[in-house]
């Protein structure tokens, strides 16, 4: 795998995911060396200089009026580390806090903060040896950023806190010496820098954003094989259709949809048939998965610029040699994208339910109750409605836009909070609970599909087909009751591993979610 410059133009989610899951090489070339460089050389400067600038020589926040002198700078940095490192809650995912690492290098390097090259060479060492700081998921409001869990990412770097390495969680000091590295002492401006920002919401967003890419695409691949099954039809996905209300997310969906059903021999084993329309969940997927799709497209388009940002305050430009003071720290753009996404994955799990319903429900079908042959005996999916269900009405409370909810700190001088990393949380929860869902759907249709051809042998279309294969290889046939759980855990890890995706798009192509053409989103 190529390594990953950290301080280029142009970071990508793909990049992120690379180091983040793949563990990927993260380097830094000398074009991002000089600029942090300079920028540090100046603050160094300035600081001899006694010059008064915002948390750097002076307190933070509300105590920003606090004037620092500069034989107590460095003791400034170690306690607004420790006094910020107040999260509670379990730690965030180890590749959630990778990712968090790198943005935090990036955004450093982009040379706005002063921070020096030997505090980024230490996060980037983290990152190479495997070394993951122990971050408590809660305790932030997206104000000045991400302040509490950065804050904990920050005390490993001076010997504190705590780190897993080698998969054992273990004292900042002793992860430290384990990678070969003493303690650093934090220099002007450092610690603040280290902190102030949106890489913990804007790293978690990135995974959630990659992923999401992937589940908007299984659930066109599931609806399709539901369609098939309850012998929908594919005349509503007709091009002309939906382009009389051309949303780009409803125009993919519906061209997905004639692909992945295209040589459909079970459609058009019931072509002429008396039913006039299907079902909403059937006949409306390319308004309802178009939705959701325009809503990752927004979502993608806010990370992608948030992941090549600075975040941090205040802002050093080294080319004039003046400070600015901003709030590029606030995380609003960030939640309220968060929440956009959050519905449109919420409605996704939401459709796929209704559709399960109407594959175990033989009031709506023509299949046995609950997709079993010996029903009485078996129970069949039945629960697997249940789980499906319940998934589905956690995500309608998670799903509650948290980017409203601000609340004042810091003396009402953060006197409006974005609440964008428990927005994101929300986010990744969500989809979570919707791609269990989807693996039940896609469970169903499998055995739906089996029980058609006991009937009639038809071949279902050129994706689908391809979709059933994959399902199969891990999850055979079930003709009496077995432990359910497995096979929807196993489902599940499938199509995260993309098999279903991957084997769809070889067969007909990319499945697609974002329209690349001027003006389309």
């Amino acid at each position: 795998m190529p390594e990953i410059f950290l301080d280029k133009d142009g970071l990508t989610i793909e990049d992120l995911v690379a180091v983040a899951r793949e563990r990927a090489t993260a380097a830094f070339s000398p074009a991002g060396e000089a600029r942090v460089e300079k920028t540090s050389r100046l603050i160094a400067r300035w600081v001899k200089e006694k010059k008064v600038i915002y948390g750097i020589t002076t307190g933070f926040g509300a105590l920003c009026n606090v004037t620092i002198s500069s034989t107590e700078t460095r003791k400034l940095q170690e306690n607004i580390l420790m006094s910020h490192a107040a999260g509670v809650g379990n730690p965030l995912p180890e590749e959630v806090v990778r990712a968090v690492m790198a943005l935090r290098v990036h955004d450093l390097s982009l040379g706005y903060s002063g921070c020096r090259m030997e505090t980024l060479r230490y996060l980037i060492a983290f990152l190479n040896a495997g070394l993951t700081p122990v971050i408590p998921e809660k305790g932030s409001v997206g104000a000045s950023g991400d302040l509490a869990p950065t804050a904990h990412l920050g005390l490993v770097l001076i010997g504190r806190g705590e780190a897993v390495y080698n998969g054992r969680r273990m004292p900042g000091a002793e992860a430290l010496a384990a990678i070969g590295l003493p303690p650093i002492i934090l220099e002007a401006g450092e610690g603040l820098a280290l902190i102030n920002g949106t890489q913990v919401m804007t790293g978690m967003g990135a995974l959630v954003v990659h992923d999401a890419v992937r589940l908007s695409k299984l659930s066109d691949i599931a609806c399709a094989m539901t369609l098939e099954v309850l012998m929908g039809s594919s005349s509503e996905f007709d091009p002309r259709i939906h382009q009389v209300r051309p949303h780009p997310g409803q125009i993919l969906t519906a061209d997905n949809m004639l692909r992945l059903t295209a040589d459909s021999g079970i459609i058009a084993s019931h072509q002429g048939c008396a039913r006039v329309q299907d079902a909403y969940t059937l006949r409306c997927s390319p308004q309802i998965h178009g939705a959701s799709k325009d809503a990752l497209a927004h979502a993608k388009r806010v990370i992608d610029i948030e992941i090549n940002a600075t975040t941090t305050n205040p802002l050093i430009f080294a080319d004039i040699e003046e400070v600015r003071l901003g709030g590029n720290f606030h995380g609003q753009p960030v939640a309220m994208a968060a929440d956009y996404l959050s519905m449109g994955l919420a409605e996704l799990g939401s459709v796929s339910e209704r559709r399960i319903e109407r594959l175990v429900n033989p009031q709506l079908s023509d299949l046995p109750a609950f997709l079993t042959e010996r029903g009485g005996l078996n129970s069949g999916y039945m629960i697997g409605q249940y789980v499906a269900a319940a998934l589905v009405s956690e995500n309608k409370v998670l799903a509650h836009p948290a980017c409203v909810d601000s609340i004042p700190t810091s003396a009402n001088k953060e006197d409006h909070v974005s609440m964008g990393s428990i927005a994101m949380r929300q986010t990744r929860e969500i989809l979570d609970n919707v791609e269990n869902v989807v693996a039940i759907e896609l469970l169903c249709a499998a055995q739906a599909y089996d029980l058609l051809q006991k009937k009639q042998p038809l071949t279902g279309g050129r994706g689908t087909q391809a979709a059933y294969r994959a399902i199969r290889r891990h999850v055979p046939y079930m003709a009496e009751d077995r432990d359910l759980y497995i096979d929807i855990e196993t489902m599940r890890d499938v199509i995260r591993r993309g098999e279903v995706v991957r084997d769809v798009e070889n067969a007909v192509g990319e499945i697609k979610w974002y329209a690349r053409r001027a003006g389309k989103t």
